[in-house]
């Protein structure tokens, strides 16, 4: 019987190189997309104001330094309506690739306590990633009023229960949730008196026919400036640098803070990396001189928060908010 000799020479590289290219072909694009640089094409941040409020001044910030530290266009989309609600539900059902991006605020985490219906869930639906700027709200009263103080307006309407009227923007906006919470934890009884907006609540204001208000720092400083306005607190735990003469609310009553805050989420489930990059760069933006004067046109702070600094911000809002909008009742139409 004859013995068959089999000879076994060594594969080309080529050979090789052919085998390895088709057995990674089998594992699906997936594996060559995450090699991928990002990004590689215009984002989209979609803002939940229309154009010209603060929301919308702000988001065309964080999207104009985006821009310049990630090297693609990062282009707004005002989508408003119900506070904000649309353009959350437009993002929470994007997907977590990092191209769709929502900048957001405080009724990111009061919303969901006050509309029933709503499509997502403001913790679990979203990544939070940067926050660009915290702006205080601002207690002010008419010169009508008979105090200077916080704790002398306390006492006042300790003195006068449920006889004390004070104005918001609207059921269920921060200026209502803001004036909720000192109610209960100063235990004074006022009435509530919501306008469809600041505009026409600072008209009242000034005219003697409402005398009491927290809202946004912005349109009110230039009537305290002239004096037609008394400026008696801050909202934030802090002075702020932009105020400095005056006093916190929390410097009379313990722990008092309110903060709207400005930020970036994501769909949940987007790559670890990208939000890092996203964080770094608005970050890094924040240390600008010209982006600090440019934030101070709209009385806010920079943020600079790590991720998860970021994100437990607004966890602990979100069951602050629920608590407050439980214990008053609050009920939006």
């Amino acid at each position: 019987m004859k013995m068959v000799r089999v000879w076994w020479s060594r594969p080309s590289k080529s050979f090789l190189t052919l085998g390895l290219v088709l057995g990674l072909s089998f594992l699906g694009p997936i594996n060559i997309a995450l090699s991928e640089p990002y990004p590689t094409r215009p984002i989209r941040l979609v803002v939940g104001f229309p154009p010209g409020g603060a929301a919308d001044i702000l988001g065309r910030l964080a999207a104009q330094q985006l821009t310049l530290g990630l090297g693609q266009q990062v282009v707004v989309d005002n989508r408003g309506g119900a506070g904000g609600l649309l353009a959350t539900e437009i993002v929470g059902h994007s997907a977590a690739n990092g191209y769709t991006l929502l900048f957001t605020s405080i009724p990111h985490v009061i919303n969901p306590h006050l509309y029933k219906k709503t499509t997502y869930d403001a913790l679990k639906d979203f990544q939070p990633i940067a926050l660009l700027a915290t702006v205080p709200l601002m207690m002010v009263c008419s010169p009508l009023l008979p105090v200077n103080q916080v704790k002398q307006l306390i006492s006042y309407a300790k003195q006068k229960p449920g006889q004390l009227n004070y104005a918001s923007g609207g059921n269920g906006a921060s200026s209502h949730l803001a004036m909720e919470l000192f109610k209960s934890m100063t235990q004074v009884e006022m009435n509530h008196i919501p306008y469809k907006g600041t505009g026409p609540l600072i008209t009242d204001l000034l005219s003697g026919q409402v005398l009491l208000t927290i809202a946004s720092a912005v349109p009110l400083i230039p009537h305290v400036k002239s004096g037609k306005l008394r400026a008696l607190g801050l909202t934030g735990l802090q002075r702020s640098s932009l105020f400095p003469d005056v006093p916190t609310i929390a410097e009379s009553v313990t722990g008092y803070e309110v903060v709207n805050w400005f930020g970036v989420m994501a769909p949940a489930g987007i790559s670890n990396a990208i939000v890092m990059q996203i964080n770094e760069k608005m970050n890094q933006a924040l240390h600008q001189e010209n982006v600090k004067r440019q934030l101070q046109l709209q009385a806010a702070e920079p943020g600079s928060l790590t991720v998860a600094e970021f994100t437990l911000r607004v966890k602990n809002d979100f069951y602050k908010w629920q608590k407050v909008i439980q214990d008053s009742h609050v009920v939006v139409d």
